[in-house]
């Protein structure tokens, strides 16, 4: 379960941290108030590019800590600039790679209970790591790189998949 989880959460945030480098260096280049794609969103109903950071973030420390059975971290969601969303990137990866493999191991049927807006959902680690944490995760980063991609940054599939 660790392998499944810390090191697969930690090296995506990274490449989402270095395609926030490439976003960061396409709009000096261009002369484009960076803010213009921190805000940005794809469709009036969709969070825009730095809610999509903060939840990705949001979902790795929550995946891990439950599993690990270890207290969330609380991040205020207060990021406005590409260097404040690395940095909070960063405080995640921090506290991913702080959790021992031996709280996370052996998680596989534990149970992980969410409080959602739709009521209680009680899953068993696995099925909740690879079927709600997983998809969660990725749906954010993805639609933060397609914001990227949609709005002229260089950026191709091996940055989002990086070096696994």
């Amino acid at each position: 379960m660790y392998q499944a989880s810390t090191p697969r959460f930690a090296n995506i945030l990274r490449n989402l941290s270095a395609l926030i480098d490439k976003a960061d260096a396409h709009c000096a280049a261009k002369k484009i108030d960076p803010a213009a794609l921190t805000v940005y969103r794809l469709y009036p109903d969709m969070f825009a590019f730095t809610r999509q950071v903060q939840i990705a973030c949001d979902t790795a420390k929550g995946a891990v800590a439950r599993l690990a059975g270890v207290e969330i971290p609380k991040h205020e969601d207060t990021e406005q600039t590409f260097a404040e969303l690395k940095a909070r990137i960063a405080k995640t990866v921090d506290f991913l790679e702080s959790v021992p493999a031996a709280k996370i191991d052996g998680s596989d049927e534990k149970e992980v209970v969410l409080q959602m807006r739709s009521g209680e959902r009680r899953f068993k680690g696995m099925q909740y790591l690879l079927g709600h944490a997983y998809p969660n995760f990725y749906f954010h980063v993805t639609t933060a790189y397609n914001i990227l991609r949609h709005n002229g940054v260089e950026v191709g599939k091996a940055d989002f998949i990086g070096k696994p």
